[in-house]
């Protein structure tokens, strides 16, 4: 790793255009800021307009830099973020997301930071990184075992993993030499061996992966050796770079009492409505931005919540796109007063805080389990693709939880 004989670094940071990925980078950004060093944050105008306000104390330490995103024409007008588009635009948006790379590079060499710090998605900014003689890092927003059960980038690069079926990635890989319950269910193991594939991006999201963490000098993981002992350790072995665990990093609720919050009235009228709920009686829903259900998924999930009883807020979000779906006829008014569907944005951390929340029924999103355990609330976790072999199955070793078989029909599984 270059030394640097600064004491105050120019650190620049490029997060993936997914919220779940942007907080987190602007959360270390905050860390960083704190020790004294100076921040460039990185995204589009739009992702850029619409993160919190920092803090006062490192408004000054953080600078926020806007790069526009490349138009392309299978994007919905002003689409910046996956929660912009439905699952069948992904591709497209990161198509989009390398088309930053002249402004980036423009960006870079007139500002010269002594390290950038990347995501997983930015394959090409390595070698220019290099170039300019700019350290590089990989910020890895997920845990060790999860970036692990992949095997070593020049296998992911090279296409060469012996592992070519769904099946082969249900059982732990053979660079695993200890103990562990981690596998994929078939539809996880599924993903898998299709994220190996290039897609309408031009580029494998295992292929971005792996010439990300090449090109880089260390890999900085959102996890921590008390949780991970034998994963991180094992990061380190196969791919010959420091791995360095940030801890969990949960973000921090923001003092917004100010009317000049531009999103007082929906923080105001939501809070309101928990202050009359009773304590650890709600049950805060939301599958995460990058999660759309279809319409039976949503009919079920509808059901299960009349019939529970029990007081729920619910945020359903319309993805540009996508065809609108429907709650059962009358949904709605036999729900009145107990629960509410929420349309727009909320806050999210505030709302797990509020001592009315007692229960989060969730995508498994790791930026939502930590949200939980930092709040000490009980999940119900539906699974979104990969995210819950990422987060369920790890709690088998972890004792946080208990994972509920799902039903299998064909070669479908699903926890419906």
């Amino acid at each position: 790793m270059a030394a640097k004989n600064h004491q105050n670094l120019h650190i620049a940071v490029l997060p993936w255009l997914a919220f779940g990925h942007i907080i987190p980078y602007l959360e270390l950004s905050k860390h960083i800021a704190q020790k004294g060093h100076r921040i460039s944050f990185i995204s589009t105008p739009r992702n850029i307009d619409r993160l919190p306000k920092l803090p006062p104390h490192l408004s000054s330490s953080i600078a926020l830099i806007k790069i526009p995103l490349l138009r392309i024409t299978e994007l919905p007008e002003n689409a910046e973020a996956t929660m912009d588009i439905h699952g069948g635009q992904m591709d497209h948006l990161k198509k989009a997301f390398d088309g930053l790379e002249p402004g980036l590079t423009r960006f870079l060499e007139d500002s010269r930071p002594d390290w950038i710090i990347c995501d997983f998605a930015a394959h090409w900014l390595p070698p220019v990184a290099v170039r300019l003689g700019i350290s590089r890092a990989f910020f890895f927003i997920m845990n060790a075992w999860f970036l692990a059960f992949f095997g070593t980038a020049d296998t992911l690069i090279s296409g060469s993993d012996y592992r070519t079926k769904p099946e082969d990635f249900m059982i732990p890989p053979k660079w695993v030499k200890f103990k562990t319950k981690v596998a994929y269910r078939r539809f996880e193991a599924e993903w898998s061996a299709g994220a190996s594939q290039a897609n309408d991006s031009g580029f494998s999201d295992f292929y971005r992966l792996a010439k990300v963490i090449v090109g880089c000098e260390a890999i900085l993981v959102r996890h921590c050796y008390e949780f991970e002992p034998e994963w991180l350790p094992l990061l380190e072995e196969l791919h010959h770079r420091p791995v360095i665990p940030l801890g969990l990093m949960p973000p921090r609720v923001q003092d917004h009492s100010t009317t000049n919050d531009a999103n007082h009235n929906v923080r105001t009228t939501i809070n309101n409505w928990l202050n009359h709920q009773n304590k650890g009686s709600v049950v805060y829903v939301a599958l995460g931005s990058e999660v759309t259900p279809s319409q039976d998924q949503l009919v079920e999930l509808a059901h299960g919540l009349e019939l529970s009883g029990v007081p729920f807020f619910w945020v359903l979000r319309k993805v540009s796109g996508c065809d609108l779906v429907e709650l059962p006829n009358g949904f709605e008014e036999r729900v009145s007063g107990r629960g509410i569907v929420w349309r727009s944005w909320a806050p999210q951390l505030e709302i797990l805080s509020h001592a009315a929340v007692g229960g989060f029924l969730t995508h498994c999103g790791w930026d939502s389990v930590i949200h939980l355990w930092t709040k000490g609330i009980l999940s119900m976790e539906v699974v979104h693709e990969e995210l819950s072999c990422r987060v369920g199955k790890a709690r088998d070793d972890w004792k946080r939880g208990k994972e509920v078989p799902g039903e299998s029909a064909g070669d479908e599984l699903s926890v419906w």
